[in-house]
């Protein structure tokens, strides 16, 4: 999913950003920020291909025929890209239902377009038989990737039955929930694999009160439907590029990082 507004991105903050990384914020093209010489989204597709998810569909808006261009044009020897125009910045939920064709019958993973997730942790993803979801240990976020503790209460948390299933998503946890959930909780990066019948959920559900379609209310659709998510968990870290601020750590994590699509 890379057609998000970027509003984080625009909002001015702290940090020394190049000539063309600020263009890249200013325009809100969180996942074309460049860095290590190459487009984030770069890096997102190597991690891909290295857990042998190699057929891609960028969700983008119709405002972004620069990144069509820009990977039309590049050579590439282990992904295949296509592409699914969002028309409007209606949600997470209405950028999965854009790439409806591209995926078809089959099962698909979803991921941010301005995370990124270890290798390591898509491929037991992509291994799991249905439908799952990678839950990812705060500690593992803190000390492998760019999210500081104090961030975490923005991230939503996993809620798993005995059997190792999904049964509800908490956006925005609050002090108590956190609370009681304590060291064992989960945290959604909002990395899914999922089928045919999310599409579905996602024209049954209705607005949020910020008036999106949100993945979230698609995924709790499903799971009243008595579909079975099942948990990945990880300890590994996401890096992260929600903002300005965090241009510069993402920028160095990367310095070294090969890239191959």
């Amino acid at each position: 999913m890379a057609r998000g507004l970027g509003s984080r991105m625009r909002t001015a903050a702290a940090g020394d950003l190049t000539v063309e990384q600020a263009a890249a914020a200013a325009s809100g093209a969180k996942a074309m920020m460049p860095l290590a010489g190459r487009p984030f989204l770069d890096h997102v597709l190597t991690r891909l291909a290295d857990a042998g998810l190699t057929d891609v569909c960028l969700v983008i808006g119709p405002e972004h025929a620069a990144v069509r261009e820009y990977y039309d044009a590049l050579r590439r020897e282990r992904v295949q890209i296509s592409y699914a125009v969002q028309a409007e910045p209606l949600g997470t939920a209405d950028a999965v239902a854009a790439a409806a064709e591209f995926a078809g019958r089959d099962r698909f993973v979803v991921v941010n377009g301005d995370n990124l997730y270890p290798a390591e942790s898509l491929r037991r993803l992509v291994a799991e038989p249905g439908l799952a979801t990678v839950g990812f240990r705060p500690e593992g976020l803190v000390a492998n990737a760019n999210i500081p503790a104090d961030r975490m209460a923005a991230f939503a948390l996993l809620m798993v039955d005995r059997a190792g299933s999904i049964i509800d998503v908490i956006e925005k946890p609050s002090e108590q929930e956190i609370a009681a959930l304590g060291t064992d909780r989960l945290v959604s990066m909002n990395c899914w694999l999922l089928g045919p019948r999310v599409f579905e959920a996602c024209a049954a559900i209705e607005r949020s009160p910020r008036g999106e379609l949100e993945l979230v209310d698609a995924v709790r659709w499903l799971v009243a439907a008595g579909e079975r998510i099942s948990l990945v968990q990880s300890t590994e870290g996401v890096w992260d590029l929600s903002s300005r601020g965090d241009v510069a750590d993402v920028a160095r994590a990367l310095t070294n990082d090969k890239v191959r699509l």
